[in-house]
């Protein structure tokens, strides 16, 4: 049933995805382009996208447990540090350059466009690279406190 839940909510948002046409990176790229041919249609996407997430949150979150897990996973830190800035940074300067967002280019991985594709392999890699980046500063943080 999990697998069914999440192929589901994969699929209804590809198809918003595609729908509104945030799988073209030059309508994204447009909407940044304030001084020339601006496209507001992405502001209009994210605000559907943040109601439609704060009337979620309030029907699911005062619910003891979800439906297909044991607890929420939220975030338990509310401090904004070095690796959330530096995360956000990397993650603008990269959706701004391309066009593309991991949520926008995962449903247009299909057309096999070679920018869809570099786009991928590259957020693949940054995801491998941070992964070992993370680990050898814990390592390294370990064997200070040793």
């Amino acid at each position: 049933m999990r697998l069914l839940s999440a192929y589901m909510i994969g699929l209804i948002f590809g198809l918003g995805i595609t729908v509104s046409g945030m799988g073209n990176p030059a309508k994204v790229i447009n909407f940044f382009d304030i001084t020339g041919s601006w496209d507001p249609s992405l502001a209009l996407v994210m605000a559907g996208a943040l109601m439609v997430t704060f009337i979620g949150y309030r029907i699911v979150l005062p619910r003891p447990k979800p439906i297909q897990d044991e607890k929420f996973y939220l975030p338990t830190s509310r401090s904004i540090d070095r690796r959330l800035l530096g995360g956000a940074a990397v993650f603008g300067v990269g959706w701004g350059i391309s066009g593309f967002c991991p949520g926008g280019a995962l449903p247009v991985i299909g057309t096999l466009q070679p920018a869809v594709l570099v786009f991928v392999a590259s957020l693949l890699a940054g995801v491998l690279v941070a992964r070992i980046w993370q680990r050898r500063q814990e390592q390294s943080m370990a064997r200070r406190a040793a």
